[in-house]
């Protein structure tokens, strides 16, 4: 079994692949100040009840990245492929500076491989809300958004009066307390959002057909709510870290 690893900065997202297939997936917190011991006691539980032959992973966190690496190796007794320079990944980046696109867009561009190599627009909701534009695993650029969280974390803590809230969708646009109030314009406020920017994204580029895909671990809580047709690929992400890997393997 392959053992996927993608580190963003809130989490850490595991995905188990066999067959070349990811069958199960799992998240952990991201810890920037863990040893690779620390991470070794706290990974041991995840994959204890899985045979791991090989490990690769993709981090935009580079202060986890080396202790996360030293963990797996130590669990595995493989040495783990880390995204980065020399990893052939069949995905063109035509931007400015290359060195500067996240390995998880990479990824994200890469999942697409037999699905889709017509026009479209990628979605990535996490700590970051991410819009990436491809075309025949083409990487043609992105627009970066503070994530959700981000968001709502920037709000309570800039406003003395307004508690942190959970995360769920208010029945109503227009909020009668100050949970919902909040609720409402977090949420509502990401998938208008959304939609805006995709409308924006297929008026700039003359794609007015392209194909609109969401990923990432609020795409469930933010897609029912736009109005564009938009297809959710949860392991969009872990897949396309999985081609990744059958190229390099």
């Amino acid at each position: 079994m392959v053992l996927l690893v993608d580190v963003g900065n809130s989490n850490i997202l595991f995905g188990f692949a066999k067959d070349g297939k990811v069958v199960d997936s799992c998240r952990l917190k991201s810890f920037t100040d863990k040893t690779s011991d620390e991470y070794y006691y706290l990974i041991s539980p995840i994959l204890k009840n899985y045979e791991i032959d090989d490990v690769i992973i993709s981090s935009v966190v580079p202060l986890i990245t080396s202790a996360l690496r030293k963990a797996l190796r130590k669990y595995s007794g493989k040495e783990p492929i880390i995204m980065g320079p020399g990893i052939k990944t069949g995905v063109q980046l035509k931007v400015d500076d290359p060195k500067t696109v996240g390995s998880d867009l990479i990824c994200d561009v890469a999942g697409l491989r037999g699905i889709s190599s017509e026009p479209s627009i990628i979605i990535d909701l996490g700590t970051a809300t991410k819009y990436i534009y491809t075309k025949d695993q083409i990487f043609y650029g992105v627009s970066i958004a503070p994530g959700i969280s981000v968001s709502m974390k920037a709000l309570v803590n800039n406003a003395a009066l307004l508690p942190s809230v959970e995360l769920v969708c208010p029945k109503k646009v227009i909020g009668t307390s100050t949970i919902t109030c909040i609720q409402s314009g977090v949420i509502f406020g990401a998938a208008s959002q959304v939609d805006g920017m995709i409308e924006r994204i297929k008026e700039e580029l003359n794609c007015p057909n392209a194909a609109v895909y969401a990923t990432g671990g609020l795409c469930s809580l933010i897609v029912p709510l736009c109005k564009n047709k938009i297809t959710m690929l949860k392991d969009l992400t872990l897949n396309g870290l999985l081609n990744i890997y059958e190229m390099n393997r």
